[in-house]
């Protein structure tokens, strides 16, 4: 398995992603969407992760608009106010159609089998429910997203399988935000909740201060159950 970077046009530009291809050679696709911390060395090892188990991944930099090519730990103070004013700054809806055409991009790729999902964490992970409401995604995974509740108007057009993972400790996600999440959802029988009662935001972040080994473990388990059987 390798993993490199590649160009990625959109109707406004060009923007990069980091890619990994697993060693058959191709595979479903999966779209890694990142946190606000950008393409930095997790998100590449989600990757490199993914590719393991036999997908193309591609992770592509949402923040290229703002500061192209931006690599930040959650280990620092001024990393953690830099992620945020990027986050603050953010076009939620440019980012959705960077990441459709990333979509497009990833299916055009010769490595790629044809059908993709997408996974996400954070703001990603809202991201990741806004690709099940507004594209064509196959499949779609959500890590503790936030401020779903302000779009969960858009469940109605969830056509292909979603998972969300939810950490009932969420300091970014209160309990009011997790009920309108989970009242919006809970009629359609595409999209599953998962909820973490002992877990804050990031729990499955390797590394990071509320990082749950078994909890992420099963999280990530239940992902890979999601991709086979809606990519194959």
């Amino acid at each position: 398995m390798s993993g490199h970077e590649i160009d990625i046009a959109c109707s406004d530009g060009t923007f990069t992603g980091y890619l990994a291809t697993p060693e058959s050679g191709s595979g479903p696709g999966i779209i890694v969407i990142q946190e606000i911390f950008g393409v930095n060395q997790g998100i590449r090892q989600m990757c490199a992760d993914y590719a393991a188990q036999g997908y193309v991944a591609l992770a592509p930099d949402l923040f290229w608009r703002q500061e192209p090519g931006i690599q930040l730990t959650d280990q620092a103070e001024a990393e953690w106010a830099r992620a945020f004013e990027l986050f603050q700054s953010f076009d939620l809806d440019k980012g959705v159609d960077d990441l459709n055409a990333t979509l497009e991009h990833l299916r055009g790729l010769s490595e790629c089998t044809g059908k993709a999902g997408c996974v996400g964490f954070c703001l990603g992970g809202q991201l990741a429910y806004l690709m099940a409401c507004r594209t064509m995604i196959n499949a779609a995974a959500s890590y503790y997203g936030v401020y779903i509740q302000d779009y969960i108007a858009e469940a109605a057009n969830i056509g292909q399988p979603l998972i969300l993972h939810v950490a009932e400790k969420d300091e970014f996600v209160p309990p009011e935000a997790q009920k309108i999440m989970a009242d919006g959802l809970q009629e359609n029988p595409l999209v599953t909740l998962h909820n973490y009662p002992n877990d804050d935001h990031a729990f499955a972040r390797v590394g990071g201060n509320h990082y749950n080994a078994a909890s992420a473990q099963a999280a990530n388990d239940r992902t890979l159950q999601l991709f086979p059987t809606n990519l194959s």
